[in-house]
Parts: structure tokens; C-alpha cells; sequence
């Protein structure tokens, strides 16, 4: 039985301190913003305010892992890997808008 808790618990650290990692990208990319020209603001913000739904969406996608049965451990893993991957593609630099200061 413990044994079996063991995927569940590394996904979720894994998981946890990606989140962690994302926020801190998301109060750089935040600072950015307010040091921004206003139509550059709007842009940042609107970019800010997607990623800060997925975040949200990952961290509730995070708490069912905790509430999971043995049974269902497959499904919420799909559900979590999920949200992972729009999570990771929203923070890929390489989709953050291009603004000038």
C-alpha cells in the first residue's frame, strides 16, 4: 500500500514545485509589466492574466491528487499530466508577447 502511494506523492512534489517555479516566473514577467509602457502593459497583462488561470487550473488540478483513490489514480494522473502540458506551453518563453519598453 505504501508502495503504491509513491507515484502519487513524486507527481505531486513534482508538480508542486513546478507551480512554484512558474509563480516566480509570473512575478518577474508582473514586474515587467509595471515597468512597461501602457501598451505593452495591456499586452503583459492580458499574457499575465491567461497564465495566472492555468496556474489556478494546476493548482486545483494538484489538490485532487491528494483526494485520490488507488482506483482512480490513472485518471487524475492523465487529468494532472494535462494540465502540466498547457501549464508548461503557456510559460514557454518563446510564446511570451514581445513588447518594448
Amino acid at each position: 500500500m505504501c508502495d503504491q502511494k509513491q507515484p502519487e506523492k513524486r507527481t505531486k512534489e513534482k508538480v508542486q514545485a513546478q507551480l512554484d517555479e512558474w509563480k516566480v516566473e509570473l512575478d518577474k514577467l508582473k514586474a515587467k509589466a509595471s515597468e512597461a509602457g501602457s501598451e505593452a502593459q495591456v499586452i503583459l497583462n492580458k499574457h499575465i492574466d491567461t497564465l495566472e488561470v492555468k496556474i489556478k487550473d494546476g493548482t486545483k488540478k494538484l489538490a485532487n491528487v491528494a483526494d485520490v483513490t488507488d482506483e482512480a489514480w490513472d485518471e487524475v494522473k492523465e487529468g494532472v499530466e494535462s494540465a502540466w502540458k498547457t501549464l508548461k506551453s503557456a510559460f514557454n518563453k518563446d510564446d511570451e508577447p514581445e513588447v518594448k519598453a
